[in-house]
């Protein structure tokens, strides 16, 4: 007979696995966000190469991504000399949002047939299997950029990328990989149930919490403790605030998703304390859905 421990492992370890990307959804990702790139650098540098002034964000940057694909969020480094074109243009205009526009264009005469908008900080060229939302930006210095913000008359943020990164990396080399783990689980649960939460919050809040987790090095055998422990600090932080690495930017949690994060909780926990391993799993399908197996 199998033992719980086992169990555990073998179970998540099997719904990890079902969430990742196949070498074919992989490739095909690859193809669409590189593609983008080299037109955008043929245009703005006229350099014809898919990697150069570009980086990948978001899931992607942080190999975070899941199955079935979402989208691909690419960060594209505009010349100096574009924002000073821009800047010149007179008052009162939404320089930003002319901005986004023009990227646009030049996107969409590559890719005329293909689904392309832009607004409030991205160009989202719509694909149909992948969607990749391009961030263009001003590198600042230190691995810091500016990036349109198009609301409210149109404005310049400024973000690091680079120490968003290397914020997941840190935790997930302190933590035998779970960091990466925990935010893939929590992105099935947030397709699962729509819980209105953003993806970036989970990051936040995973590296929070298995800062200060007893088990965080933990191998998969600890997966069921963690979610159910992870999901109940979630609760904790609802109406909370985070701060996002290298900006320090202040983001208010809310609570629009606590509702949902009370009902998990309480499904983990029944999962947790199941004496049967066809229950614990029916309790986990309940919160991550069929790309959870029923039986480990």
């Amino acid at each position: 007979m199998t033992s719980p421990a086992l169990s555990v492992s073998t179970r998540f370890t099997a719904f990890l696995g079902s969430l990742a990307l196949t070498d074919a959804q992989q490739a095909d990702g690859t193809t669409k966000h590189t593609g983008v790139r080299r037109v955008l650098n043929e245009h703005y540098w006229n350099l014809s190469n898919g990697h150069a002034n570009s980086m990948l964000v978001g899931s992607w940057g942080k190999s975070t991504e899941v199955r079935p694909p979402r989208d691909i969020d690419v960060l594209f480094a505009l010349p100096k000399s574009v924002h000073d074109r821009f800047q010149a243009v007179p008052w009162p205009r939404n320089k930003q949002s002319e901005l986004l526009q023009e990227v646009k264009r030049v996107v969409a005469s590559a890719y005329g047939t293909t689904s392309i908008r832009g607004d409030g900080q991205v160009v989202m060229v719509g694909f149909t299997s992948y969607a990749v939302e391009v961030v263009p930006a001003f590198e600042i210095s230190g691995g810091r950029y500016m990036i349109c913000d198009t609301n409210n008359g149109g404005s310049y943020k400024t973000i690091d990328p680079v120490a968003e990164q290397q914020a997941v990396r840190s935790s997930n080399d302190r933590t035998n990989g779970n960091t990466r783990a925990l935010i893939r689980m929590m992105k099935a649960w947030q397709a699962c149930c729509s819980v209105p939460i953003k993806s970036f919050w989970f990051e936040l809040l995973a590296v929070e919490f298995l800062n200060a987790w007893g088990h965080a090095g933990q191998t998969a055998t600890f997966y069921d403790w963690m979610v159910r422990d992870f999901l109940a600090h979630m609760v904790r932080r609802a109406n909370g605030l985070v701060s996002v690495p290298g900006t320090l930017e202040t983001i208010g949690l809310g609570d629009a998703w606590k509702s949902k994060a009370e009902s998990a909780h309480a499904r983990a926990v029944k999962a947790c304390a199941a004496t049967s391993e066809y229950d614990a799993g029916v309790e986990w399908q309940k919160i991550f859905g069929d790309h959870m197996p029923v039986w480990p």
